[in-house]
């Protein structure tokens, strides 16, 4: 049975290919291994609560944590936090682990990365554990619609040592 966000690409006719992993992957490097793909071609869909129990989604590439000071002072808020998983799934509809950027509520505001769109192939959550899109880089800016492009890297740490939920 296809997720909202398969059917949100079909609807909005946008090519993409669905990864099946033989067991959902352990950490990024693993999915980006499977996937035959590099780390930062892995793009994590993160959600962030903020101060006055708002949310704002984050898509940063794989190997990279978001600098909190940077996302802190784009959104004019000085606490923000990450989600929790029980809050992941009430806003966004999907499992932590699972969160797509396609299929979400229209009053989520989307935060991209510039490095998101650096390969020329990505791959994103379904919204379902185990299985990945797969976009070429212009379907992934056709799919996303509005959002807004801000430099949210943290320095890049080691490939093997991430095993974020989202």
């Amino acid at each position: 049975m296809p997720t909202a966000a398969e059917a949100y690409l079909h609807a909005q006719r946008i090519p993409y290919r669905l990864f099946i992993h033989p067991q959902p992957p352990q950490d990024l490097a693993q999915a980006a291994a499977e996937r035959g793909q590099q780390i930062h071609q892995v793009i994590r869909t993160l959600l962030f609560r903020t101060a006055e129990n708002g949310f704002v989604v984050v898509l940063i590439p794989g190997g990279y944590h978001v600098h909190w000071p940077t996302l802190r002072h784009y959104l004019g808020h000085r606490r923000v936090t990450l989600a929790s998983d029980e809050e992941v799934l009430r806003v966004t509809g999907y499992a932590p682990g699972s969160v797509s950027p396609f299929g979400l509520p229209p009053h989520l505001r989307v935060l991209v990365d510039p490095g998101v769109f650096v390969p020329e192939e990505v791959s994103l959550g379904s919204g379902q554990l185990g299985k990945a899109l797969i976009l070429r880089r212009d379907d992934l800016i056709v799919a996303l619609g509005q959002f807004e492009l801000v430099d949210l890297k943290a320095v890049e740490h080691s490939e093997g040592l991430d095993n974020s939920r989202q």
